[in-house]
């Protein structure tokens, strides 16, 4: 009786997230879409930047990453946990954040760095608006598909999926990487970016969007360091390897005992500087269900998804820009 509510339920999420019309794709153009591509591509970058130091690792990465991407803007996305008093208030402190580290990297954040929203989905038709979700509408519609817009989403996907509601067309020219939810067999979804806005994660796996998941659990989940490792390659370097080396040993007041910190949203950033060091496969966007689980139904559009990482790739290309000097 249970599995047969729970398939009933399943069914309901998605009749009521397929109510709202998306543009139609080509299966073919959707795989060509996520192949890898040459050359300097177009990215903006969307974190939640003050809930962890990962974040901070990924902006910096991408911001130092110019000879492969080049970063138009960075959206600041709401979380709510300890760090912060609620939604808003987590993404007014993830600008703030962004703006610290843009300030490190000695950049100008002028006509880069914007506000996103400071609510979650309430459903999947009621798009929350911002000048991050204005800012990525009007850059998406600038793009092609020969040429797209890599939006790389390494919080809660509200902006993204707000972005896709508002203006739908702007799949088409769009590339999502996602650092949300676990693997298709992990038994729940119920990790921090994807549970924090369902709805947003409903829309953006049923709209068809080109889109590349690295899920945590049981891939992203083996990005961590060490602080010996960090005061090696970071401590000393420059003012931003200080600050993230110190940030990192605050999380642990006795740095001697047996101890690594995960800094898993480098990871999709990884994928788009070289898509080697994260292999992918082709499967079935899944359908994410009310209760926070996945549903497969193998007659869903084809997304990509990790299945594994090359780590010392990315930490040996990550510390090595980090500690260049300015």
């Amino acid at each position: 009786m249970k599995k047969t509510l729970l398939i009933i339920a399943c069914l309901i999420t998605y009749t009521t997230v397929f109510s709202q019309q998306f543009p139609k794709i080509d299966e073919a153009a959707r795989i060509n879409q996520l192949k890898s591509k040459e050359g300097k591509i177009k990215m903006v970058l969307d974190t939640d930047t003050y809930n962890e130091v990962d974040d901070q690792f990924a902006l910096a990465y991408a911001l130092l990453s110019g000879d492969r991407v080049d970063v138009q803007a960075v959206y600041a996305a709401p979380f709510y946990n300890s760090r912060s008093s609620g939604p808003a208030d987590g993404m007014e402190k993830s600008y703030e954040e962004i703006l610290r580290l843009f300030k490190l990297l000695n950049k100008s954040p002028e006509g880069i760095v914007f506000r996103g929203s400071t609510e979650y989905l309430k459903d999947t038709a009621k798009p929350v608006k911002s000048d991050a979700v204005t800012d990525l509408i009007a850059k998406a519609k600038k793009c092609t598909p020969e040429d797209p817009l890599y939006v790389v989403a390494i919080g809660c996907i509200t902006n993204v999926a707000s972005a896709i509601l508002i203006e739908p067309e702007i799949i088409k020219n769009i590339v999502v990487v996602w650092l949300g939810g676990h693997g298709l067999d992990w038994p729940h979804q119920k990790e921090f970016n994807l549970a924090q806005d369902v709805p947003a994660g409903q829309v953006v796996l049923n709209s068809g969007v080109p889109l590349v998941i690295t899920p945590c659990h049981p891939v992203v989940s083996h990005f961590h360091t060490t602080v010996p490792a960090l005061k090696h390659y970071l401590e000393g370097k420059n003012d931003l390897c200080d600050f993230l080396y110190k940030t990192v040993v605050g999380y642990h007041e006795n740095t001697q005992e047996v101890w690594s910190k995960e800094i898993w949203d480098v990871v999709a950033v990884a994928w788009v500087i070289n898509p080697s060091w994260v292999p992918t496969n082709l499967v079935h966007s899944p359908i994410l269900t009310d209760q926070v689980t996945y549903s497969v139904d193998r007659s869903r559009h084809f997304i990509r998804m990790a299945t594994t990482i090359s780590r010392d790739a990315i930490f040996r290309d990550l510390f090595s820009k980090l500690s260049k000097k300015p």
